[in-house]
């Protein structure tokens, strides 16, 4: 799948499924990329990759062949949006938006002038995304995170800022917002899932894409299944530490 094949479907409201990635490993992200997601996440906010690691994985993603790889960055500075879309990320996944003006300014650091004020030098991305600004602009995606109270409470308008493609739920961060002492806290469930369906229906209203994180596929299936238009599942770092202990445990049984 191409860059832009993805636009589309995010774009569209299309299911897509994808992959979240926290370790900078790029041998492991080219196997990953090649078992059929359509996109492979990596985190630059929380995970341990850093610049340079950004690099030589969404270059592992494009040799994998299958996947787009799109970057949560840092933050919404466009200085930082603006080089993971030169490394050649298909998208920006941009961590606490609390309002629409910073909905707005994420969609212009990721777009050239005319939309944006994107800086041009797409050092690598214009091998595979573009290279004109226009190819380029229709084809990168921009998604804001709803993580926080404030981002709860604007997401009518974070939904309306025009060129954003979609909102992403980041739950642990959601969890604590709506009042969890933890992720996953179970006081707060009820709350927490009426915090979901609003932000999925108003991205629907809005005719945008609502993604969300998972911990498992079967609970990607589930959020899908409730109206949720893309979901990622998380994560390389625990998956591994899941199989190996998995692994260990059938040995200590026999």
């Amino acid at each position: 799948m191409t860059a832009s094949e993805l636009a589309v479907r995010i774009r569209n409201r299309e299911q897509c499924v994808g992959y979240w990635v926290v370790l900078d490993a790029p041998v492991a992200t080219e196997r990953l990329a090649r078992l059929g997601y359509d996109y492979v996440a990596l985190d630059g906010q929380h995970g341990l990759i850093g610049n340079a690691g950004l690099l030589s994985n969404l270059m592992a993603i494009d040799a994998g062949g299958r996947s787009v790889g799109i970057v949560r960055v840092e933050s919404g500075d466009p200085a930082v949006i603006g080089r993971a879309l030169d490394f050649g990320a298909g998208g920006v996944i941009v961590p606490l938006v609390d309002t629409a003006e910073d909905a707005a300014s994420a969609v212009s650091a990721a777009r050239y002038p005319g939309k944006g004020r994107r800086s041009y030098g797409p050092m690598r991305s214009m091998l595979r995304i573009g290279p004109t600004p226009a190819e380029a602009d229709d084809s990168v995606l921009v998604l804001a995170m709803i993580e926080t109270p404030a981002g709860l409470a604007n997401i009518e308008a974070i939904c309306a800022t025009p060129g954003l493609d979609g909102v992403y739920v980041g739950p642990s961060d959601l969890c604590l917002a709506v009042g969890g002492r933890f992720p996953n806290d179970p006081d707060v469930a009820d709350v927490f899932e009426a915090a979901l369906e609003k932000v999925r229906t108003t991205a629907a209203s809005a005719g945008i894409a609502a993604g969300i994180h998972n911990p498992t596929g079967e609970q990607a299936a589930r959020r899908l299944a409730e109206g949720f238009t893309f979901a990622t599942v998380a994560s390389d770092l625990v998956h591994l530490e899941q199989a190996a202990a998995a692994h260990l445990k059938a040995v200590r049984r026999v």
